[in-house]
């Protein structure tokens, strides 16, 4: 998200005061908003725990906002930290297996607001699997099996329980089928940021966002990001409405006044990364040439709601330079396919960088599309193992932002160096350390975005640059389509540093990254 997006701001992107990562998801509510020194930017944190991202804006060129989001919690009553099997902060996730695919049919009725689906999950045992622990908040689940045969299934607050009758043995494969029902719900996240399932106009009109735990909302799932699997997502709904979703769409099938979609993702993907979008969306398929003229045309599937207007074609327009841009700078794209799905302004209260194709509400700032497209190579091919390393996903977005406002011309470039000042005046960015959030509701706010990319300004100022952009390029190709620490981010960037790499202890990594103090810059 981008930094900063509040209310019409931008956006998981963050998520601060609704997010400081998932484009502020200002709604992650109380968007507190923070101005930063200078007449250069507007920063808007928008404290969301986990949902927004948010790069620094410029206040002549299309406003930016720093995004601080995190989103939390589990349930509707939302959740502050309390530590499951799976994550530090949100009581998610099981570590007894690892799901490698998700396969769901689903059924949406935008007049009663019910979603009918089955969930079919393909996992491997790490341990000898007396019960199924998944997670999934609300939704009326009527039956269950695993490898064929029934499972008892109990229900605890967002924690779904199957007992198989045969116990999946340790390193075996099995297969799991929930049939569920009901009507999704809104998840409020510790910082007050809302995620899940987002409808609005009578129910036709959904965002279904997971940051940080939204998908419980709309499917069973091991909701941890360290758990990423690839999926099949076949979304029906009535005709004139369009069901989109992650990967490429494989088929279109219409029937007795209704249309299915189906789409296939390939790359491994975190649930907090799944997205289901439904409303009357306009939708494009172009190919975009790669940058330097190598490799085969990349896909890109676009969709605008029609009240986008004016204002979604510009950022459309805008994509293709955008994916070129960040493509030259942070390596070859990740994925099959890319894209941007533009909304509505208050279909959500953030932006957020679904896999493949990140979701705007309504026609955001470029520099919020930059933020949640960078997000493609930090956060969605390499992939946080926690929720306490969400600066690897925003503080990297946030620099590829002050990146990219730095190569703009004219009025509309804002160096790099005004960007860091900027942020290193801002008393918000030094409330904790940016690798050691205190709780849930700060995973998304101002010290994991800007704080975040000013580690990674010391970091080049220290190594240099030839050896900085090296492990720019290189760290989410060390990971693709995994997860990682910020133990392994700094022990990556220690080994490609050479001779400098011995100096990051004391000059980078205490001071800037975990230091509870505020460091001479």
């Amino acid at each position: 998200m981008p930094p900063g997006h509040a209310v019409a701001p931008i956006g998981r992107c963050p998520r601060a005061a609704g997010r400081a990562g998932r484009t502020a998801r200002t709604s992650r509510a109380a968007a507190a908003t923070a101005k930063a020194p200078g007449p250069a930017y507007d920063q808007r944190v928008a404290t969301r725990i986990r949902r927004g991202r948010a790069p620094l804006t410029r206040a002549a060129a299309a406003p930016l906002a720093v995004a601080l989001v995190l989103v939390a919690c589990s349930g509707s009553s939302g959740v502050g930290r309390l530590p499951g099997a799976g994550d530090p902060y949100f009581p998610i996730g099981s570590r007894d297996y690892d799901a490698t695919h998700y396969a769901l049919t689903l059924s949406y009725a935008p007049a009663t607001g019910r979603l009918t689906g089955t969930a079919e999950i393909t996992a491997r045992a790490n341990r000898r699997l007396g019960s199924l622990s998944l997670d999934l908040d609300g939704m009326n689940v009527s039956s269950a099996s695993v490898d064929g045969d029934p499972a008892a299934v109990t229900r605890s607050a967002t924690k779904l329980t199957l007992r198989p009758r045969h116990a999946p043995a340790p390193g075996r494969s099995f297969h799991a089928v929930v049939h569920y029902a009901g009507v999704p719900r809104r998840i409020t996240d510790p910082d007050g940021s809302q995620e899940g399932w987002l409808a609005s106009d009578g129910g036709r009109r959904v965002a279904a966002l997971g940051e940080p735990t939204g998908a419980m909302a709309w499917f069973p799932s091991d909701d941890r990001p360290g758990d990423k699997a690839t999926y099949d997502i076949s979304v029906s709904v009535p005709e004139g409405l369009t069901a989109l979703s992650n990967g490429e769409l494989r088929a279109t099938r219409r029937h007795e006044g209704r249309t299915t979609y189906t789409w296939h993702t390939a790359h491994p993907m975190a649930s907090y990364l799944a997205t289901l979008v439904i409303g009357p969306y306009a939708t494009h398929r172009t190919r975009l040439a790669r940058a330097g003229g190598g490799g085969r045309a990349l896909t890109a599937f676009t969709a605008t709601d029609p009240q986008a207007g004016a204002g979604g074609k510009r950022l459309l327009d805008a994509l293709p330079g955008i994916v070129a841009w960040e493509e030259k700078t942070f390596g070859p794209y990740p994925f099959s396919s890319t894209g941007v799905i533009i909304g509505r302004t208050g279909d959500s209260g953030y932006a957020l960088e679904t896999q493949n194709r990140p979701f705007l509400p309504g026609p955001e700032g470029t520099a919020t599309l930059v933020h949640e497209m960078a997000h493609q190579w930090y956060g969605d091919c390499v992939t946080p193992a926690s929720w306490r390393d969400m600066w690897l996903n925003e503080g990297f977005a946030t620099y590829g932002t002050w990146l990219w406002l730095d190569s703009r011309a004219g009025k509309d470039r804002v160096p790099l160096a005004r960007s860091f000042a900027d942020a290193y005046a801002s008393d918000a960015n030094w409330a904790f350390p940016p690798a050691d959030p205190p709780t849930a509701a700060d995973i998304s706010r101002p010290p994991v975005y800007g704080r975040g990319a000013m580690v990674l300004q010391r970091l080049r100022e220290v190594v240099g640059d030839a050896a900085f952009f090296r492990i720019l390029r290189g760290w989410p190709r060390a990971h693709r389509y995994g997860n990682a620490t910020t133990a392994d981010f700094t022990a990556y960037a220690e080994q490609q540093a050479g001779q400098a790499g011995k100096r990051l202890a004391a000059e980078v990594w205490r001071p800037w990254l975990y230091g509870q103090g505020k460091p001479e810059p």
